[in-house]
């Protein structure tokens, strides 16, 4: 019994740093595609993760362009270090550092790619429903799915009504998470659940 509430624990708090870790490449992202910064819920998002984040600002630096260093290598950190303490609790000893550092790495393409697999999801809703909402959520998505989108409408552009490249995204997010992600996880020899899939 005491070993299951145990485990039950280890699960709960490694589900609340993966939503954590969810957050941060949500920042992360939101700078990358240069989404409006004084949305409250980017607002929101940089209040919650920038305890962690401050303390990488001071040695990485502010935000230069459009990536955010410090939101990564907070991630980054956050993730290993969770992991490390989880096998510690559990008494497994210390993982082999390159499995480990793999599996960080692996995590954040999975949180990256989760991100953009919602929003799409959101993104095709919205389209539906509300074409010409002006929602601060609605807006953030769009603002958030863009880039990703843009390239894609050049090669393939709308049928009339109809507008595929959010298909050949979908396809796109699932072989880089299906390969890329996969080959990761299978090459630092962790479990997926620890991983966040």
């Amino acid at each position: 019994m005491g070993s299951q509430v145990g485990s039950a624990g280890l699960m709960l708090v490694n589900s609340l740093i993966n939503i954590y870790l969810f957050l941060l490449m949500l920042r992360f992202l939101l700078q990358a595609s240069r989404a409006d910064y004084y949305n409250p819920l980017s607002q929101s998002v940089v209040k919650i993760t920038q305890p962690v984040v401050g303390l990488f600002q001071g040695f990485l630096g502010p935000v230069a362009g459009r990536f955010d260093l410090a939101t990564l290598a907070a991630g980054f950190v956050l993730k290993v270090v969770s992991m490390l303490a989880i096998f510690m609790v559990i008494g497994v000893g210390m993982p082999p550092i390159p499995g480990l550092l793999i599996a960080g790495i692996a995590a954040l393409a999975n949180a990256i790619l989760k991100i953009y697999f919602f929003a799409m999801i959101v993104m095709i809703i919205l389209s539906w429903v509300a074409p010409n909402a002006s929602h601060p959520g609605a807006l953030l998505v769009m603002q958030l799915v863009e880039p990703i989108m843009a390239p894609v409408r050049k090669v393939i552009p709308p049928l009339g009504m109809i507008d595929l490249s959010p298909i050949v995204v979908f396809i796109a997010i699932n072989l880089v998470d299906g390969l890329v992600v996969g080959s990761l996880i299978r090459a630092a020899g962790i479990s997926g659940a620890l991983v966040g899939l």
